[in-house]
C-alpha cells in the first residue's frame, strides 16, 4: 500500500512539472507572438531615388539601388513626411507637400497591405532631401578625412589580431599603419560585383580580411601615426584593371578591353552608379610632378598649375575614389585620389576605341567581366609614372610593366567612407 501511494506521489509530481513546462512555454510563445508583427502589418513599398515628378499626372518615377524604375502613383490622400538622413523614425518627422520634393531626393512610397501598387496611390511617401543628405555625406567625409586612413593590407596577423595597411606615393614612399581589430571594431565588407556603396557592405569578420584587400579604418591615430585604435573597418577585394578599349557597346553599357596584364579581351559593364572620367592632356603638369625629380612637372608642388576641372560629379554615396583618403596614391601633401574627383564626369559615348584606360572593380565569378566602379580614360600619363616610378625591394615588375593593384589601388573608387 505504501508503494503504490509512494507510485502515485511520483506520478503526481511529474504530471505537475509537465504542466507547469508546458505553461511557460506557452507564456514565452505568447509573448513572442506578440513581439512579432504579423504579414497584415508589414507594409509594402518602393525604396529609391526620385528621378522624375509628373505634377500633371500625379506621377513619380524612383529608381531602386537595383536600377530597376518604379512608377509611384500619388494622389490628394498621400500623405508626405520629411525625415532627417540617419534617423530609425518617423518621429520627428515633419509634413511637406509634394512641390517640396525634387529629383535626387530619396524616397520611401508605403501601400497599405495587400494594396496594388501599380493602379493605386502610395498612402504615405517619406522623404529625404537631397540637401540634407549631401550635407550628411560631406560631415560624415570630413570625419573620415580627419580620423580615418586607407591603403592595401600588407598583413594579417591572426595571433594578434593585428592588420597592416599601407599606401604608397607616386615616388615609391610608403607608409604603413597598424590596426588591432578587437570585438569592438564594426567591421565590413563590400560584396562583390557591385558598385560598392557604405550603406551596402556587410557584416564580417577579422578571418576575411586578405593581403591586397583594399582597407578604410576610422579611429583615433596614434602620436607617431604608426597604429590606429579603430572604431570602424570596411574593405573589400578590389581590382584595378588597365587597357586598350577595342569595342564600344554603348546600347549594352559595355566595352571591352584588351587587358594590359593578360592581354586577353575583358568586358568592362557600366552600372547606373558607376563613373567616368577623363584626364586631360597635359596632365603631368597637373599631377605636380608625380614622377620626381626630372619627370613632368618636377618642382611644382602638388597644388600649383592645377586647372580647375569643370563638370564636376558627384560620386555615389560612399564609393568615391578611395573615399576621402584615398588608399594607393599621394603627391606631396595631397592626395591623388581626391584630385582625380575633380576631373569632370564623361559618358560611355564620349570614350572612344584606342583610349587607354584605368578602372576599379569588385571581382565577381567571371573572370572575363568586370563591373566597373569608376573609370578613368586618357590614364597613359598614369601608367607612364608609375613604371617609372623605382620597384620597391628590387623586384623585377610585372606582366605588362606595372603592379595595377600596387600603384593604383584606392584611387578609382576602391573604398569610400560615408
Amino acid at each position: 500500500m505504501n508503494i503504490s501511494k509512494t507510485h502515485m506521489d511520483i506520478s503526481m509530481s511529474r504530471v505537475l512539472k509537465l504542466i507547469l513546462s508546458l505553461a511557460i512555454l506557452l507564456g514565452a510563445a505568447c509573448a513572442l507572438w506578440a513581439q512579432t508583427p504579423t504579414p497584415a502589418a508589414q507594409i509594402a513599398g518602393v525604396i529609391g531615388e526620385v528621378k522624375n515628378i509628373d505634377m500633371a499626372t500625379n506621377q513619380m518615377i524612383v529608381r531602386a539601388e537595383s536600377g530597376v524604375l518604379s512608377t509611384v502613383i500619388l494622389n490628394e490622400k498621400t500623405q508626405y513626411k520629411r525625415m532627417a538622413p540617419g534617423t530609425k523614425s518617423l518621429t520627428g518627422a515633419t509634413d511637406i507637400a509634394l512641390s517640396d520634393v525634387g529629383p535626387g531626393d530619396r524616397v520611401w512610397a508605403r501601400w497599405r497591405p495587400g494594396t496594388d501598387q501599380q493602379t493605386v496611390a502610395a498612402a504615405q511617401l517619406v522623404v529625404m532631401s537631397k540637401a540634407d543628405l549631401a550635407k550628411k555625406q560631406e560631415a560624415e567625409r570630413n570625419e573620415w578625412r580627419k580620423r580615418g586612413v586607407s591603403g592595401i593590407v600588407k598583413s594579417v596577423n591572426p595571433s594578434t589580431r593585428e592588420i597592416t595597411v599601407s599606401s604608397r606615393s607616386l615616388a615609391g614612399q610608403s607608409q604603413s599603419v597598424i590596426i588591432p581589430v578587437t570585438d569592438k571594431v564594426l567591421l565590413r565588407r563590400y560584396p562583390p560585383d557591385t558598385v560598392p556603396k557604405y550603406s551596402d557592405a556587410k557584416p564580417s569578420k577579422f578571418e576575411e580580411v586578405k593581403v591586397n584587400d583594399q582597407l578604410r579604418a576610422l579611429g583615433d591615430k596614434s602620436a607617431d601615426g604608426t597604429h590606429l585604435t579603430a572604431e570602424e573597418v570596411v574593405f573589400g577585394t578590389f581590382k584595378i584593371a588597365g587597357g586598350t578599349v577595342t569595342a564600344i557597346d554603348a546600347a549594352n553599357n559595355q566595352i571591352k578591353i584588351n587587358d594590359l596584364t593578360t592581354k586577353k579581351s575583358l568586358t568592362i559593364v557600366f552600372k547606373p552608379d558607376s563613373i567616368i572620367r577623363r584626364l586631360p592632356q597635359g596632365a603631368a603638369m597637373m599631377l605636380g610632378g608625380g614622377m620626381g625629380p626630372g619627370g613632368p612637372g618636377g618642382g611644382q608642388g602638388a597644388g600649383q598649375g592645377r586647372p580647375q576641372a569643370q563638370g564636376q560629379g558627384q560620386r555615389p554615396e560612399g564609393a568615391g575614389p578611395g573615399g576621402p583618403q584615398g588608399g594607393g596614391m599621394r603627391m606631396g601633401g595631397g592626395n591623388m585620389a581626391d584630385m582625380l574627383e575633380k576631373l569632370p564626369v564623361i559618358s560611355i559615348n564620349d570614350l572612344k576605341v584606342g583610349d587607354t584606360i584605368l578602372m576599379s572593380s569588385l571581382p565577381g565569378a567571371d573572370p572575363t567581366q568586370l563591373t566597373a566602379i569608376q573609370l578613368v580614360t586618357g590614364a597613359e600619363t598614369l601608367l607612364a609614372m608609375a613604371a617609372a616610378r623605382p620597384q620597391q625591394g628590387g623586384q623585377g615588375r610585372p606582366q605588362g610593366g606595372v603592379d595595377l593593384n600596387g600603384s593604383f589601388g584606392g584611387m578609382f573608387g576602391g573604398l569610400g567612407g560615408p
